[in-house]
């Protein structure tokens, strides 16, 4: 049987100040919350997440995330919810914190709040987590039976933090329609666990012509600090709208490019995951045989919001076709999301690939 399938989270609440209203959110999913943060993004928003369970007359723990989503903190941190007897775990941040408070919350069988400080990526919405090694190498997908339970974001926090993180978040959920589209061309199953829905594609296109429209707008005003209807749309298309749409409606090659860079040594890992999905992006229009033309209507807009679309600007201008062939060794691995666009894609494809948008951007 063919069936289907569309998750979301139980609740959605975006706009300036919300963290105002995390504790009094949190109260009705539990009493014992354990707080999951880096030290960075506590120093920032600790002090309104203290007054926000104060007013809601909750006690809570903080314990700090070490900076990687890896088995071993997972576990670490598993282990300090069975001793705090938690029944709701808080991720508070970026990507990866996030990512690990999914993990801890399906370990413990408790709820999970994400409070994203950061429209980077759009994993605060979604039932899955991205694993990597503690050295930062990408190792799985782990996947959960159902999405959080509540995701807060304060659109304040998230202009607050460096502009190049909204950026990346709209080069993540400018993947969203992309890879749908290219998934769905094959009538590949989605990670909801079934065939796309008509709403998984609606929300997709939704994602991308907001950040068409209104992307750039978005990201001059939030290098100012501002918080406009520009940039809340944009804050939604990078984490409800591109939640929703690629965990419903499919991944390609973009992410699995993104994922065979973590192959390489060198400064390629100090990018962010929306910088090197722009490039993956980038590649993958070239595999599926997009006329150049299409091909630099995506990276003209990633060059006005100052994502990489050269290999110089992902630090590989000197790397080999060696290198180039681990990228694609990895992307095109068993239970890579590339084989959703095409079982029989190669290392060397891909290699190619990317060294076809390089001249093309460098030209374009």
């Amino acid at each position: 049987m063919q069936k289907r399938v569309f998750i979301s989270p139980k609740k959605y609440i975006q706009g300036a100040g919300a963290i105002s209203q995390l504790g009094e959110e949190v109260g009705k999913i539990g009493t014992t919350p354990l707080v999951l943060s880096d030290s960075v993004v506590w120093g920032i928003t600790g002090d309104a997440v203290e007054e926000s369970f104060k007013a809601a007359d909750i006690s809570y723990t903080f314990e700090e995330f070490s900076g990687e989503a890896s088995n071993t903190e997972i576990d670490r941190l598993t282990g300090v919810g069975k001793d705090k007897n938690t029944d709701v775990i808080i991720g508070l941040g970026g990507g990866k914190t996030i990512d690990t408070a999914k993990a801890v919350a399906d370990a413990l069988d408790v709820p999970v709040v994400i409070a994203p400080t950061t429209a980077s990526t759009d994993a605060p919405t979604s039932a899955l987590s991205v694993i990597y090694s503690d050295e930062g190498v990408f190792e799985s997908y782990k996947f959960y039976n159902k999405n959080p339970d509540l995701v807060l974001v304060d659109s304040k926090v998230v202009v607050g933090a460096p502009v190049l993180l909204l950026a990346s978040g709209m080069g993540d959920a400018m993947a969203t329609l992309v890879e749908a589209r290219a998934s769905q061309k094959r009538n590949s199953n989605t990670m909801a666990g079934g065939k796309a829905t008509l709403a998984a594609q609606a929300i997709a296109e939704k994602a991308e012509e907001i950040l068409f429209e209104q992307g750039p707008a978005a990201y001059k005003a939030a290098k100012q600090g501002l918080v406009t209807p520009q940039v809340e749309a944009v804050i939604e298309a990078n984490t409800l709208l591109s939640g929703l749409g690629f965990e419903n409606g499919g991944l390609a090659a973009a992410h699995a490019v993104h994922n065979g860079f973590t192959a390489l040594e060198g400064e390629v890992h100090n990018l962010t995951h929306g910088q090197k999905v722009a490039y993956g992006i980038l590649t993958q229009l070239v595999l599926e045989g997009y006329p150049d033309t299409e091909i630099l209507r995506y990276a003209h807009f990633f060059q006005a919001i100052e994502l990489p679309t050269t290999l110089k600007e992902l630090h590989l201008e000197d790397a080999s076709y060696e290198d180039l062939l681990k990228i694609g060794e990895l992307a095109t691995a068993e239970g890579e999301t590339a084989r959703n666009m095409d079982s029989d894609l190669t290392p060397e494809q891909v290699a190619d690939a990317i060294l076809a948008v390089n001249e093309l951007t460098k030209n374009g």
